[in-house]
């Protein structure tokens, strides 16, 4: 899939101030530098926490690391010096559309880098803040991170197997997710700037985003005062829709509807369980899903991945068999999509942006960055001829 010219780009020509780390700030800023903004990413002396996130290391910074950063330029500012606090206060009120920030509560602030303070100076600045448990009430002051807010939100509550210790999802979808609800704000009110020329100053949280994800949840709770149980790769009110240990593997199948149960029934070679009372419509078989479930094992037992997802393809029975993530890589439709995207140097591949414009992706055009490599060239440029910045 060709890459999309950068002039073309969303964002081409505004310009993103992240005062972020660790990975929800990172990510957003990650994301609107890949839709065009330039992203000034703006570390402490020893840089970004998730630079140390290793082993493993892909070059001289973690792997992590790189995954959040590319398509950013990097400073270096000590927040405890004012002289190089007021700098950083200048470019962003002689430069900035957006800044993004998720410093420590109330560190902000302290500094003068919030959006109270920045927004008087330049109203038409778009400012968003990444909290931990969200900008009000008894906890908005404690700080937060992706397991604790996957515990605290009820996320964890129902990930698992059932009868053993919930687990946390293996990515972290809290702070991803999070990072997305900030570039879903920022785009929002860029697109109001352009009616009214005002600013706006975000708040979103992960507690707010973790609550998001538990929206059905919430409601199949509050209806019938049961709380949501934890059910392996399945869900409470869809049966049969889950995965089952194959001959060789592991294979994920949705059965969603009544058409698909009955081509599942024909496929397993019983489609006698389309007449069953127990199975005729998926309430009656979510009410009975634990025999469903333990003579649809049985079966899927005695062959190999492989072949059950042949003849499912053909029945159009919607699955998937669990890949690993170097199947994942190898695979002909993930290389198909262009997805995979080399640095501009060509050290190292990274997943692109998860979306393109008229079948383009946005390309990959700047390496994550070395620590404060841009200091100079971003804080020496001349300033446009704009009003000072107020003390």
């Amino acid at each position: 899939m060709a890459s999309e010219p950068t002039r073309t780009l969303p964002l081409s020509g505004i310009t993103v101030i992240e005062l972020g780390h660790s990975v929800a700030a990172p990510y957003a800023c990650e994301i609107l530098g890949d839709l065009g903004a330039d992203v000034i990413k703006v570390e402490k002396t020893d840089g970004d926490d998730a630079r140390k996130w290793a082993p493993p290391y892909w070059g001289a910074m973690s792997a992590t690391f790189q995954s959040f950063n590319r398509n950013k330029r990097s400073i270096v500012v000590n927040l405890r010096d004012r002289m190089e606090r007021e700098r950083l206060r200048r470019l962003i009120v002689e430069r900035a559309d957006v800044v993004v920030q998720n410093l420590r509560p109330g560190s902000a602030a302290e500094f003068g880098l919030d959006a109270e303070t920045l927004r008087g100076l330049k109203p038409s600045l778009i400012y968003c803040t990444i909290g931990a448990f969200g900008a009000t009430g008894p906890l908005k002051d404690l700080p937060g991170y992706d397991p604790l807010m996957q515990a605290f939100g009820g996320v964890m509550s129902v990930t698992g197997e059932p009868q053993q210790q919930p687990v946390r999802a293996g990515t972290s979808i809290i702070d991803m997710a999070t990072g997305m609800w900030s570039v879903i704000g920022v785009l929002s009110a860029l697109l109001q700037r352009r009616d009214h020329g005002r600013g706006s100053s975000i708040d979103t949280s992960l507690l707010e985003t973790a609550l998001g994800w538990m929206c059905y949840h919430a409601a199949n709770y509050q209806a019938s005062g049961q709380l949501p149980q934890r059910h392996g790769s399945g869900v409470a009110m869809i049966a049969p829709y889950r995965g089952y240990a194959s001959k060789d593997g592991f294979i994920v199948i949705a059965a969603g509807n009544d058409k698909l149960f009955a081509s599942l029934a024909r496929v397993l070679g019983h489609p006698e369980w389309v007449d069953d009372a127990r199975f005729r419509t998926n309430p009656d078989r979510v009410k009975n899903q634990d025999v469903l479930y333990r003579w649809i094992e049985e079966l899927i037992a005695r062959r190999t991945t492989k072949e059950w997802a042949a003849v499912l393809d053909e029945a159009g029975v919607p699955n998937a068999p669990m890949q690993t993530i170097a199947e994942v890589l190898e695979h002909p439709q993930t290389k198909a999509l262009g997805i995979l995207q080399r640095s501009p140097q060509g050290d190292i591949t990274l997943i692109g942006l998860p979306m393109s414009f008229d079948s383009a992706r946005p390309a990959f055009r700047r390496a994550p960055p070395a620590l404060g490599a841009h200091t100079a060239e971003i804080l020496d440029e001349p300033m446009p001829a704009t009003a000072a910045v107020k003390r």
